[in-house]
């Protein structure tokens, strides 16, 4: 037996299935709408992606990020994943070593005499009713990777293991921009307050004009009322603002980890101000392979699809077993250590899969027909990563774009505004022309206002779908 146990160990070794190569994503050199993301007029410098959000020179959305970082519940599930991830690649890297157990017992039996074996033993002499068995072995068995399973089954465990890790990194560049997000809705939503109060203040003293007006017979009560209507109508604005401002401020507080209400205060009472940054693009779409990490766990579960490829396969060889046992038992108290009670033991343990009905043939092709999907997904989260940058761009030049456009016509509006304001005390142009660029300065201010923010949150996805938000020192490797 040991001449056949040599030659096992021997085939030990060998793995069968494919090896594992990466394969080749093709990529642009540059993106599409690079050019419009050159031509940003942004005054600060580009940020480590690493930490985009330092990038916009607000303190209080560093602190937000931070505490996020520390406090997401959503990235702690993230990293018991990893951790689970993990211990499973230990356990089946650990199927690969000899197994080893210590076993003793030691029962007390009152032996019937009627039983079988009780009523043969009965009829010697010296024989004892109330007999104890001790046992004790130590024992260890050791399967031999002939195929290579086992070892495919761990290089499997160990990619999932890696790909959990992106997926962690994934979690964390998620949280960090949907923070940035809502926060800077939170912003958008308290300017947008700020500008429609100043509005309902403005038109009360239009309205207390016109009721001056009225009393000295310059006014009629037709524009007493329109002038009423004016100042309910910039109120209307207030409560949807009010609404949004809210839910996002209790988004912001669960992203933190704490119950609602936690942390407004402090954004309620903190200034505004924050500057759009220049974003780099150093590396062109090919970094997303390196940066995005939906990309990198796509491609890290293509690799353990391949190795599942080689266990469904192993599945066609025999199956090899050593074993080994040290073990002493006795009848007779304080004999278990003894020669006579030493019972030593070898195995040497065969399985072989040799009539199944094409079970292993539909493993194996369960096994191809996952890997090739895999490959599919990989190819398609690559694909995806690219839209989700050009789309970003896009967004982000076209509201600048808008941004300086809508700047201007505020400016313009809030010098047709005063004039008819004027030239209306002077009796030069009815109320009408005043309420009318009342309303339009009301919009234009209200959509800057609002495409500001929009500006910022279309900066916060291009950092995002560039990958933003974790170390590169932490990238997965892929083997």
């Amino acid at each position: 037996m040991g001449a056949v146990a040599a030659a096992l160990i021997g085939l030990a070794g060998c793995t069968v299935g494919p090896n594992y190569v990466r394969p080749d994503v093709t990529a642009n050199a540059t993106y599409a709408s690079q050019s419009q993301l050159q031509a940003r007029d942004a005054t600060r410098a580009a940020p480590a992606l690493d930490a985009w959000w330092q990038g916009f020179d607000d303190p209080e959305l560093t602190r937000i990020i931070s505490r996020v970082m520390s406090q997401n519940l959503d990235l702690a599930a993230a990293m018991a994943r990893v951790d689970q991830a993990r211990a499973a690649a230990r356990e089946a890297g650990a199927q690969l070593a000899p197994q080893g157990s210590l076993d003793a017992q030691v029962a007390q039996e009152h032996q019937s005499t009627k039983g079988a074996l009780g009523e043969i033993a009965s009829q010697f002499p010296g024989y004892q009713r109330r007999q104890t068995l001790e046992t004790l072995g130590v024992g260890a068995s050791w399967e031999l990777d002939i195929a290579g399973g086992l070892h495919r089954g761990a290089e499997a465990a160990n990619a999932e293991a890696q790909a959990a890790e992106a997926n962690q990194d994934g979690v964390r560049i998620s949280v960090a921009a949907e923070a940035a997000d809502s926060y800077f809705q939170v912003r958008g939503a308290q300017e947008r307050l700020r500008l429609a109060q100043q509005q309902i203040d403005t038109e009360t003293q239009l309205l207390e004009l016109v009721k001056d007006r009225l009393a000295g017979g310059l006014a009629t009560s037709r524009e007493v009322a329109q002038a009423q209507a004016l100042v309910l109508q910039a109120k209307t604005t207030l409560p949807p603002l009010r609404i949004t401002l809210a839910q996002q401020l209790n988004r912001l507080d669960v992203l933190m980890g704490a119950a609602p209400g936690t942390y407004a205060a402090e954004l309620k009472d903190s200034p505004q101000n924050f500057t759009v940054p220049v974003i780099g693009t150093d590396g062109g779409p090919e970094m997303l392979l390196r940066r995005r990490p939906d990309v990198i766990a796509a491609e890290r579960k293509l690799a353990a699809s391949n190795a599942r490829i080689g266990v469904a396969v192993a599945e066609y060889y025999p199956k090899v077993s050593l074993g080994g046992l040290l073990g002493f038992e006795t009848l007779q108290s304080g004999s278990l250590f003894s020669a006579q009670a030493f019972q030593p033991q070898a195995v040497l343990g065969l399985h072989w899969r040799l009539f199944d009905f094409g079970r292993v043939d539909a493993e194996v092709a369960q096994a191809k027909g996952a890997n090739a999907e895999a490959l599919a997904l990989y190819r398609q989260s690559m694909l995806r990563a690219t839209e989700d940058v050009e789309n970003a761009i896009v967004s982000l030049a076209e509201l600048e774009t808008q941004h300086r456009d809508l700047t201007l016509e505020v400016q313009a509006h809030v010098q047709a505004r005063d004039a008819a304001q004027d030239a209306y005390k002077g009796g030069a142009v009815s109320l009408i022309e005043v309420l009318d660029e009342d309303r339009q300065l009301l919009t234009s201010r209200d959509q800057l206002a609002r495409v500001h923010a929009d500006d910022a949150r279309a900066a916060v996805a291009t950092f995002r779908a560039l990958g933003g938000g974790w170390s590169g020192s932490n990238e997965v490797a892929t083997r």
